[in-house]
């Protein structure tokens, strides 16, 4: 039986300009709503940077941005054990320590896991957290670590959905670091796997590049079939001539104008940024070169590999190289709670510990060492940090649900890695106590690595955006700080 936790004059630009907060909506009278959007758009006037004000009108001129930074976040949906990858036990009893030996690495004194041998190798490259706290951390949608809000918990919150992604915020506060990119790109198994962008607005939504990128098609528990699909929206129809399309956006934005003044909703906002996005990337090149993946050299092509989640990693660096800002990697093969959900070998696909996280960690370890040392030897990884985690640990026994090996959901401590992002790396943050259990020093919380992520993207850590009842809310709850070993 499955856990229960698995069932299915003019301002300069600012972030809140939007809001129009010098002038009156609709009756000429001063009310608590106009006031708050004057208060607001005044703050963020007085906090953005200059850097932030600059991207705006680069982005409304089509120029290029100054800076490059950007952020690919591996997502191994469903949770894994972080005893079985970055906190090893060696010394505790086998239900305790688990199947896998361990590996020294690069840092004397440091070990990880024995799948891990690539990423032992260069740890000097990489971060390992491990005392992050997931407490209020679940999955289906997996929305709390995604987002650094402990209140995005959907089982308890009918409104958990609605706060915004990290990389939603950064769409929005910072933009694409090329106007003809989307400013945040996801690879996407399941729609329960990511946070979307909420109170923020659909606009602010992940673009889909599922079916930008001719990608091979895996079954549910990782088999190639043999078959590829994607890259069908950048095929204009036989009938459809590149002068039909210009004709036809026109027309539609004039009836679209005349439709926004009835929206109450900002689906028409959304529908208007998808629209001209979708003409941009359908008649330029910058977009579909990058999700071309026949372009690279045959050699870099084999480096990553033939998998389905290596190349979506190759095109994430292409992605971020071309001007995409966010992009996340949902690494998983299964639709319910995730391929790293690692209960039990008699519950297929997950398996226990040796049998279904086995199998990942070598192809898991392939992949973000060719992307970091990829990213390093073109120039780009002081410019790209790389974030990989789960929603939560696993427990420190084994055997869980009558199985061999199996352990269930531990919201209580995980670990993560970093790597890039021009920080201080070769090093490991926090500890666990004995077995695993709990974070026994320097606890990490999810508002700790939104604020990381923001203060890496440029994005102001006193920013605040409106809910739908027009309230403000902070980009950062709970006193969340950038992580100061990383800085």
């Amino acid at each position: 039986m499955l856990s229960p936790f698995c069932q299915t004059p003019h301002h300069s630009g600012h972030a809140f300009g939007s809001l129009n907060g010098r002038s009156r909506e609709g009756l000429t009278f001063v009310d608590r709503r106009g006031m708050l959007k004057a208060g607001l758009a005044g703050m963020a006037g007085l906090s953005l940077p200059d850097l932030l004000a600059e991207r705006a009108r680069a982005a409304g001129e089509g120029r290029p941005m100054g800076s490059r930074k950007s952020v690919i976040l591996l997502w191994m949906a469903g949770g894994p054990s972080h005893i079985d990858t970055w906190d090893p036990k060696p010394e505790r009893p086998f239900m305790n320590r688990g199947p896998f030996g361990v590996t020294q690495t690069r840092l004397p004194g440091i070990q990880i896991c024995e799948h891990l041998p690539k990423q032992a190798a260069m740890l000097d490259k990489f971060t390992i957290i491990r005392s992050v706290d997931p407490r209020f951390s679940n999955h289906e949608p997996n929305t709390v670590m995604q987002s650094a809000n402990n209140a995005a918990e959907p089982r308890s919150n009918p409104e958990a959905e609605q706060y915004p992604a990290i990389g939603s915020i950064v769409s929005k506060l910072r933009g694409a670091n090329h106007p003809a990119m989307p400013a945040y790109v996801a690879f996407q198994k399941s729609r329960s796997h990511l946070a979307y962008a909420g109170y923020l607005g659909k606009q602010y939504d992940p673009f889909l590049a599922n079916q930008a990128a001719r990608l091979p098609v895996y079954d549910l528990v990782g088999k190639d079939t043999g078959k590829a699909s994607g890259g069908e929206i950048f095929h204009l129809p036989g009938s459809l001539s590149l002068e039909r399309v210009h004709n036809r956006r026109s027309l539609v934005e004039t009836f679209d104008r005349m439709r926004s003044d009835l929206d109450q909703t900002g689906t028409m906002q959304a529908m208007g940024t998808y629209s001209r996005q979708a003409v941009e990337m359908v008649l330029g090149r910058q977009a579909q070169n990058a999700f071309d993946i026949e372009q690279e050299s045959t050699a870099t092509r084999e480096r990553y590999g033939k998998h389905l989640w290596l190349q979506q990693a190759l095109l994430a660096r292409r992605l971020v190289e071309s001007g995409v800002s966010f992009v996340t990697l949902d690494l998983s093969y299964h639709t319910a709670s995730g391929t790293w959900d690692t209960h039990g070998d008699n519950i297929p696909p997950y398996g226990g510990i040796k049998n279904g996280l086995g199998p990942l960690l070598p192809l898991f370890d392939h992949l973000i060492t060719t992307l970091v040392g990829d990213l390093s030897e073109r120039g780009l990884l002081d410019e790209v940090l790389v974030i990989a985690m789960g929603e939560f640990g696993r427990t420190p026994q084994m055997g869980t649900q009558d199985s061999t090996d199996g352990r269930n959901h531990w919201p209580a401590i995980m670990s993560m890695c970093l790597a890039g992002g021009g920080m201080k790396h070769g090093q490991v943050i926090g500890a666990s106590e004995a077995d695993g259990g709990n974070i026994k020093e320097r606890p990490v919380t999810p508002q700790d690595l939104a604020a990381t992520i923001y203060r890496h993207m440029e994005v102001p850590l006193d920013a605040l955006y409106l809910d739908h009842r027009g309230r403000p809310r902070s980009i950062i709850d709970n006193n969340g700080q950038p992580v100061r070993e990383l800085f």
